[in-house]
């Protein structure tokens, strides 16, 4: 009997699945998942997986093999110990990613292993969209409309594979990796969620029925369903990109389809990033930017974190994160330019929060929008464009639906005073039973003062 053992990292499907085709091709397989020390999760990140990982182990009949600790050890131990001749994984682009896997290949085939890698999280390969001096782009839409479109178009997705699977013991549970945090918030945050291939499918196909018409503007609002709300399910392969994307091509072509597109269009930018930039968690890619004078990380950290800032809109998007693993693409820029900008807090700390409080989490899109925002980035916002909350929370969400929903000691002010109420006439807070400062925070800054103070510093940076 011959044995391939298909390494599960973030593909954790069994649909359009190149790599586990080809271990299906190889032989009798034996799925594996590895909790990788070397790359840590949120915890945020650890809940969803956990429940990710159940089902996959329920569509692979309970024969996932799960291990944590260092792949580099822990693969070519279980090689030998089962007399595989084959392994397969999906391709990563992320540093140490790349790193461990071009050592594993290389430990691997000097044993006489076949190691096959394939594309099965990426539209293009971040290597074929360059410019025309083969260079890597820095700016999204030549990226995408001269790089993107004009290459070959996605490949179409490949059917779940006929798969004999391995009946060798497995010692180790799910449950034994830890994933599932204490205390058990994860029960009532998860409850909004339907982690695992098939609940991204339905996803999906309620997304493309209903959410899609006037995605274009519709996106935009936060108390409205016209997102996606794939990004979860994309961020652990529970579905692919190009089954997401040639579903959405066989819609009508109309401005709303070609706008999603382009969504995805920016998720393969980011890793495009990622690739040619493996320190972007770390390092600003726009070099000024390591003079910038960042305030101290204090309090008012704190606050942001806890939706406490006294700005409704931001306090609601904060409170989102934490309530359901998620927050509104607008929102998210809303958040994080106030963080930035007007309190001067270092994009680092953002990206952290981020990164253990949402579901979507992943070492591309996550770097790649702060550094957006913070204006360090490719084609990054300029830094003077400051997003002004209030003006952002009227425009986007004027009766106040999405802010009442998650702010609600407010929710009684009007909807003229529901935006930024310090400057709501005294009666209308006593009507409103608001004490601010007591019943609901004052603003953390001044938003005209700080919108300053983050221009002077800007100008600071650049004659530094």
């Amino acid at each position: 009997m011959t044995i391939a053992i298909h390494w599960f990292r973030r593909d954790l499907r069994l649909s359009d699945n190149p790599a586990l085709l080809r271990a299906a091709q190889s032989g009798t397989v034996l799925p594996v998942f590895i909790l990788e020390d070397n790359q840590p999760l949120g915890g945020a990140s650890r809940a969803w997986l956990h429940r990710s990982l159940d089902a996959l182990n329920t569509a692979l009949n309970g024969t996932l093999r799960v291990f944590t600790g260092d792949a580099a050890t822990i693969l070519p131990q279980l090689v030998n110990e089962t007399g595989a001749t084959t392994v397969t994984w999906t391709r990563r682009y992320d540093a140490t990613g790349i790193e461990t896997d071009t050592a594993l290949k290389a430990a691997l085939s000097d044993q006489g292993i076949s190691v096959i890698s394939e594309n099965g999280a990426l539209l293009w390969e971040p290597w074929e969209v360059k410019k025309a001096d083969g260079t890597p782009y820095r700016v999204f839409t030549p990226f995408y409309r001269k790089g993107c479109l004009s290459a070959a178009p996605p490949r179409a997705p490949l059917p779940a594979p006929d798969l004999t699977l391995s009946d060798a013991p497995n010692p180790t549970q799910i449950d034994d990796l830890n994933l599932i945090p204490t205390p058990r918030w994860d029960i009532d945050t998860l409850a909004h969620w339907s982690p695992g291939e098939a609940g991204a499918q339905a996803r999906l196909d309620t997304f493309l029925q209903d959410g899609i018409i006037n995605y274009k503007d519709g996106r935009n609002i936060p108390a409205d369903p016209k997102v996606s709300r794939l990004s979860p399910h994309l961020a652990f392969g529970e579905i692919s990109p190009n089954t997401v994307w040639h579903s959405a091509r066989q819609l009508p072509a109309s401005q709303d389809r070609d706008h999603f597109l382009s969504e995805l269009g920016w998720r393969e930018f980011s890793y495009s990033l990622l690739f040619h930039n493996g320190d972007i968690a770390t390092r600003n890619l726009n070099a000024k930017f390591d003079a910038f004078p960042w305030a101290e990380a204090t309090a008012l950290l704190t606050a942001w974190q806890k939706g406490q800032t006294g700005i409704p809109i931001v306090d609601a998007g904060m409170r989102e994160l934490w309530q359901t693993g998620y927050m509104h693409n607008r929102v998210r820029m809303i958040v994080a330019s106030f963080l930035v900008k007007n309190l001067l807090i270092h994009w680092h700390h953002g990206l952290h929060w981020f990164d253990d409080t949402l579901f979507d989490a992943d070492p591309a899109n996550n770097p790649a929008s702060w550094q957006w925002v913070a204006g360090s980035g490719a084609d990054a916002a300029p830094y003077f464009r400051i997003f002004n909350p209030v003006t952002q929370s009227q425009k986007f969400d004027p009766d106040g639906r999405y802010i009442r929903t998650y702010v609600p000691e407010i929710a009684a002010l009007p909807d003229r005073s529901l935006h930024a109420p310090w400057e709501a006439p005294a009666l209308v807070l006593k009507a409103a039973n608001i004490t601010l400062g007591t019943t609901y925070p004052m603003p953390l800054v001044d938003l005209k003062d700080s919108r300053a103070r983050a221009l002077a510093a800007f100008d600071e940076t650049k004659t530094a």
